[in-house]
């Protein structure tokens, strides 16, 4: 495994146990390293998005929840939800990740930690957001 996904997976399980137990940002990401894992620079990178996301949550939710307009975002997994703040963090922030790269890291990360139908759904919001940021993915090429 790459160390940004890596760094992608700690910070999801950082950000999920901030969410769960109020910890301050520097707890959550302190107890990881100790207990996970993970390279100096897959360590680094969650750093950098756990503070990314925390720093910019309510515009990333604003988009989140604009393009789940038929879900209740309080309802929405809270893991489903991480993933995608990370991923629109990714999406929103210079030079922006590739929109492909971004919904394929948040897809796999969402069968990983996720539901049976996490991946789906995640992959349907990101691409939705994609769209209204006109950052729509490239459309898949033939081999001809």
């Amino acid at each position: 495994m790459g160390a940004r996904r890596k760094g992608r997976e700690l910070a999801l399980q950082a950000l999920y146990q901030l969410e769960v137990t109020g910890d301050t940002a520097e707890k959550a990401l302190h107890d990881l390293g100790e207990s996970f894992e993970g390279s100096a620079g897959a360590r680094d990178f969650a750093w950098s998005l756990v503070h990314g996301v925390l720093e910019q949550r309510e515009k990333i939710d604003s988009l989140i929840r604009e393009a789940s307009d038929n879900w209740r975002f309080e309802r929405l997994s809270r893991v489903d939800t991480i993933v995608m703040r990370i991923a629109v963090l990714e999406l929103t922030s210079p030079p922006g990740l590739p929109v492909e790269i971004a919904v394929n890291e948040a897809v796999e990360v969402a069968k990983k930690y996720g539901s049976s139908e996490s991946a789906s759904f995640v992959n349907g919001i990101l691409d939705e957001i994609a769209g209204r940021l006109g950052r729509k993915m490239s459309p898949p090429t033939t081999g001809r």
